[in-house]
């Protein structure tokens, strides 16, 4: 059977049709858009694209996006500052720190100065333990993506072996919880872990995101596998995911491509957390509410 592409592009565009009549929905009733701020500190050229691009998206949807733009040598306590008051001001509904920061600043630190109910990148401590004891919260915006990617293409996770190699708090611990929510059963595995071929062969759907370029290879996936590539690197002057794809091609039943898988859907998440936190801070409900796809 030939496999099929996850196409993370196509059920952005649809995810982000749905976040834009919910803006629609909030200007009428506010008078105004759903604001998001984000901070960018330094020049860094990937994390200046990846701004551009959420504003693009924002634009898109109808979204009010503010950059912030510091330099690379601004104190912490400026950084804090400014997140204090867009903690208060009641246009912005959503506020994110745009990573890797420079290494005089606390990430940690700067992420948990963010007003919870702002997160929208689900950072948060709060929103990471309501995650796990499976309240409401703002969920981290690529894992979020990855199962309303495999929801939205047909994919059945209930009941399937998910196997998560990656650990980060970023992707890999927030998916499991995701996957486990929708009753997969879920091994966690990382780029220790003895014999790794032996516990990816055993996943129906594998996820992959390890920072490691074409680390994971065809006779590591079990045959009709739901491939699902999280990575994003750049090796011989093109762009490559975690997962090997000419050989993982032949046997899975899905794939993502890289690019075009994961990272349109993250942006997407993005979106439609800055909407869902712009209802919830001013006492509304969306008018998609219980659905955490759009």
């Amino acid at each position: 059977m030939e496999p099929r592409i996850l196409d993370g592009k196509a059920v952005a565009g649809r995810v982000k049709a749905g976040v834009a009549r919910e803006v629609e929905a909030f200007r009428t009733k506010h008078g105004h858009p759903p604001g998001l701020a984000v901070i960018l500190v330094g020049d860094n050229p990937a994390s200046q694209t990846y701004v551009r691009n959420k504003e693009t998206a924002c634009r898109e949807v109808g979204i009010d996006s503010e950059v912030y733009r510091l330099e690379a040598s601004a104190p912490e306590e400026a950084v804090c500052r400014l997140l204090r008051q867009l903690n208060e001001k009641t246009d912005i509904h959503g506020i994110l720190v745009q990573l890797p920061l420079p290494p005089h600043l606390d990430a940690r630190m700067l992420v948990e100065a963010i007003r919870p109910e702002k997160d929208v990148d689900g950072f948060h401590p709060l929103n990471i333990g309501r995650l796990v004891t499976g309240e409401a919260c703002m969920i981290p915006c690529t894992p979020r993506g990855i199962v309303t990617l495999l929801e939205r293409s047909g994919v059945s996770i209930a009941g399937k072996h998910a196997v998560v190699v990656g650990r980060s708090n970023i992707v890999g611990k927030p998916v499991a919880l995701l996957l486990l929510e929708r009753h997969a059963t879920v091994t966690v595995c990382h780029s220790r872990t003895p014999d790794l071929a032996a516990v990816t062969l055993r996943g129906d759907i594998l996820v992959v995101a390890v920072g490691r370029p074409q680390m994971i290879t065809g006779n590591m996936v079990k045959e009709g596998a739901v491939v699902v590539d999280v990575g994003i690197n750049r090796l011989d002057g093109r762009l490559v995911g975690d997962v090997d794809f000419e050989s993982v091609w032949p046997k899975a039943g899905y794939i993502t491509p890289v690019p075009g898988g994961v990272g349109p859907m993250t942006v997407a998440m993005l979106l439609a957390n800055t909407v869902e936190a712009a209802w919830r801070l001013t006492g509304g409900v969306p008018a998609l509410a219980g659905r955490r796809d759009f």
